[in-house]
């Protein structure tokens, strides 16, 4: 279980990074970014940044470049905001847990869609049931 320090120092290195690459931050190849969490490690010497994009793939190489090109101006940015002892080294990751967030969602998505065109037909097939008995009934009459 992560201490308060460290759960405090997390979201303080989200803000500032997060507030970096709207406000500060000029590079073209991190537009798009969303900081989703921050891990940082018990001796508080490492943090691990997690970041999504919607943009595919080849667009999150393009934006882990870009945060690696930037991590030193982003660890000085931290180190202001924080008071400790070491000034965590800042690791990018691609959140992982996002990207299955979406495919998940994606996939219910598609299989509500099917339900509803089976129920759809069901309603139809239920319907000529109807009518062939009610043709039954008008028969015996």
């Amino acid at each position: 279980m992560a201490s308060r320090r460290t759960l405090k120092a997390a979201e303080a290195i989200r803000e500032v990074v997060a507030m970096a690459l709207l406000t500060d931050i000029k590079d073209p190849r991190v537009v798009g970014a969303t900081i989703t969490k921050v891990e940082v490690s018990g001796d508080m010497r490492q943090a691990k940044v997690f970041f999504m994009t919607r943009e595919g793939e080849t667009k999150e190489r393009l934006i882990l470049q870009g945060l690696r090109s930037a991590a030193g101006y982003l660890q000085q940015k931290c180190a202001r905001r924080i008071d400790t002892r070491y000034t965590p080294t800042l690791l990018f990751e691609v959140d992982e847990g996002m990207k299955n967030l979406v495919a998940v969602t994606e996939i219910l998505a598609e299989q509500r869609q099917k339900d509803s065109s089976v129920e759809e037909v069901d309603e139809e097939l239920e319907d000529d049931e109807l009518d062939d008995d009610e043709q039954e009934v008008a028969e015996d009459e």
